[in-house]
């Protein structure tokens, strides 16, 4: 990864993108199984499980959130 990259990365985590975290996005709650995974300047998944189902997916984090961070990591 590059350092931008691993920068990137770092804030996501910060903003509660880190594995055993809980969150709600697109309308599901979900908990968190990986770290980031930056694939390009706005393309950012992380691994999630499914609270309500128990299944597992990979989501993309929400383009203003990876913008957000991207500004505060800069």
């Amino acid at each position: 990864m590059k350092k931008q990259e691993l920068s990137l990365a770092a804030r996501l985590k910060g903003l509660g993108f880190r594995p055993g975290n809980q969150m709600k996005l697109y309308g599901l709650q979900f908990e968190v199984l990986s770290e980031p995974i930056v694939m390009g300047d706005s393309l950012v998944f992380v691994d999630v499980e499914e609270t309500a189902s128990g299944r597992p997916r990979r989501v993309r984090i929400p383009l203003p959130i990876t913008n957000m961070a991207r500004q505060t990591a800069a």
